[in-house]
């Protein structure tokens, strides 16, 4: 039977890759953006549906389920992929901004969550496959409200694990690093242009911008297309595995966190992420 895809997130970038890798294995994709008109690269293949779906309006969240059980009879996977990072001083970030970094990418998250397990449950069957990053494995400087938002769903996603494994339904976390070829970068820079800081960080936020700009400079070539394939091994894989690296960049960096111990870990970020001034 043809399996049924939900991904968020689908304007650009990895939600874009997704649904044409989805589509081109022949799974029925529920392909949902915030403006329908940024769906237009797909919108005309035959077993891909265009949805409206806002992680900030919960209505948007069952309308698209809705639709996409209509037209394909059921849902098998949803990907949780739409997000944004705010990169920049805590202190210079508004609370404005603070609250809309937690609602698109924990409380958004969660509430297409909800939204879809009763459907789940139903079925006894379903996977929910949840996009986070190296930033919801190890901190970096001046991305304390991204950091957060994405340590939160790393915990949500293991604890939901226990809940709906007895029921049927698999939690999955896909971790990618850096990818050039988003329009990821380009938020962050837009967000990171609206804050405002006290004097005494200028010099923290320059040294933060070389050792970042270092960073970019050495980054390998993984694209969207990479995250795309381990997103669709993962809505496939039937083990109790939860959490997928998915690009070669951070790998060092999560076996640091997870495997070397917290002294070890330590002195090795300070080493590569002290912001010297």
């Amino acid at each position: 039977m043809t399996q049924t895809v939900l991904i968020t997130g689908c304007s650009s970038g990895f939600g874009l890759a997704a649904v044409e890798l989805f589509a081109d294995e022949g799974w029925n994709v529920v392909a949902t953006v915030r403006r329908l008109e940024d769906g237009a690269l797909f919108a005309g293949r035959a077993n891909v549906l265009l949805a409206r779906l806002d992680v900030q309006d919960p209505e948007t969240m069952a309308d698209a389920i809705q639709q996409g059980i209509d037209r394909f009879g059921r849902i098998d996977a949803l990907i949780n992929n739409a997000g944004f990072g705010l990169f920049g001083l805590f202190e210079g970030t508004s609370s404005e901004k603070v609250r809309e970094q937690f609602e698109v990418n924990v409380f958004g998250l969660m509430e297409t969550t909800r939204a879809i397990l009763p459907h789940f449950r139903a079925n006894r069957s379903g996977v929910v496959v949840n996009i986070t990053s190296g930033a919801g494995v190890f901190g970096l400087p001046m991305s304390s409200l991204y950091n957060a938002s994405k340590f939160a769903v790393e915990g949500f996603s293991e604890a939901l694990f226990y809940e709906l494994e007895p029921l049927g339904v698999r939690v999955k976390l896909v971790e990618p690093g850096g990818v050039l070829a988003t329009k990821f970068g380009q938020r962050v820079g837009a967000e990171a242009a609206q804050t405002t800081v006290p004097e005494d960080y200028v010099p923290i936020i320059a040294a933060g911008e070389t050792l970042f700009e270092g960073l970019r400079a050495a980054r390998r070539g993984a694209t969207p297309a990479d995250v795309a394939q381990v997103m669709l091994e993962a809505c496939t894989d039937r083990t109790d595995r939860l959490r997928w690296v998915a690009t070669d960049d951070i790998k060092p960096l999560v076996s640091l966190r997870r495997e070397a111990g917290e002294d070890a870990y330590w002195a090795e970020m300070r080493k590569a992420f002290a912001l010297k001034v």
